[in-house]
């Protein structure tokens, strides 16, 4: 049996008094919005551009446009490796919490959404750029990102996990400006138009070793679509409320962080290839840093390397080797039948 690691969850409620935590990304989107001299105009406009679409989207019994609004949460878990108080960040994502004005109610909304991860800047940053150095013919390494994704899937089947959420996370992201993107027949009545890539991406297949699939879809009003990233059935796993917390907070951080994409003045067509080099498009009210976005990543790719690969590399390569993914989540499915047999009788 792998070692066990201890998770803790803490959570921050992302509104315009956020302080970015010391352990939090500087490249984050939301971290990167709550700093400078703006900063406060920064978070006010931004969950205001958050509650606008929500509303958009949940358009019935709202004839006002403003039935709802939303909360956001950033979920931050960190790692205890050696079980000695000694933790890592691992990921932060966000929760989003739906406020029904009308009903005087709160609705749980999606976990997930947005997706931070030093280890992933470590694998990007410092391994890729590395690996192809030496490696002409080789576009990764054999084990890219498998590591990672079974840090994830532990932390998914973790208690710590489980007893703060009910629901598996859906991360969504910006389409890759690498791969071309083909619009189907199939629509949905929130999630929007559907697309298909003409081959998965980079991102793709790490997220698969995440135990997530994608698809892509845009909804009604976008510029472009999203890819949205879930283990098990996105569209019956999730309310439609759900789904669009998730689209109005990510939508609105692309908006800002991707608007030749996202904020484009003309709607991705049959066969859309994305373009951070597309020039009809229009800017947010909201200042962002992009080129510190790029810059940041190597340095914290070497943080990372510095306090978690190197002090723990025996450790944690004993441990991949040795966990398995699919014994653990069988485990824990066995798990929730047994304590659901007990109920009923």
């Amino acid at each position: 049996m792998s070692k066990e690691f201890n998770c803790s969850i803490k959570h921050i409620r992302f509104d315009e008094n956020y302080q970015p935590a010391d352990s939090t990304r500087l490249t984050t989107n939301f971290a990167n919005l709550a700093r400078g001299e703006h900063r406060q105009e920064n978070l006010r406009k931004t969950l205001t551009m958050i509650n606008n679409r929500f509303n958009a989207l949940a358009h019935w019994d709202n004839l006002t446009a403003d039935r709802y609004s939303v909360e956001v949460d950033i979920i931050s878990v960190d790692l205890d490796v050696k079980g000695n108080g000694q933790t890592f960040p691992i990921i932060e994502t966000l929760k989003t919490t739906i406020v029904d004005h009308k009903e005087n109610k709160r609705i749980d909304g999606m976990v997930g959404n947005s997706f931070s991860s030093y280890v992933r800047d470590y694998d990007f940053s410092i391994v890729l750029p590395e690996h192809r150095d030496k490696n002409l013919a080789s576009i990764t390494p054999d084990n890219f990102g498998e590591l990672h994704g079974k840090l994830f899937q532990y932390l998914l089947n973790s208690e710590a996990y489980n007893a703060h959420f009910h629901k598996k996370p859906v991360i969504c992201l910006s389409v890759s400006t690498s791969k071309t993107y083909y619009r189907t027949v199939n629509q949905h009545p929130v999630l929007g138009i559907e697309y298909k890539q003409d081959e998965y991406s980079l991102t793709d297949d790490y997220f698969h070793k995440m135990g997530l699939t994608v698809r892509y879809f845009k909804p009604e009003g976008s510029a472009a679509p999203l890819a949205f990233y879930f283990e098990g059935d996105l569209l019956s796993d999730y309310t439609d409320l759900e789904l669009i917390s998730a689209i109005s907070t990510m939508e609105t951080f692309q908006k800002i962080y991707r608007p030749e994409i996202y904020n484009a003045n003309s709607s991705a067509g049959q066969v859309y290839q994305p373009s951070l080099n597309y020039q009809d498009y229009s800017l947010t009210q909201v200042v962002y840093d992009r080129a510190e976005r790029s810059q940041m990543a190597v340095t914290q790719g070497r943080f990372t390397e510095t306090h978690f690969i190197k002090p723990y590399q025996t450790i944690l390569e004993e441990w991949a080797a040795s966990y398995d993914v699919t014994g653990d989540t069988a485990q824990k499915e066995a798990a929730e039948k047994e304590t659901a047999r007990k109920q009923a009788a």
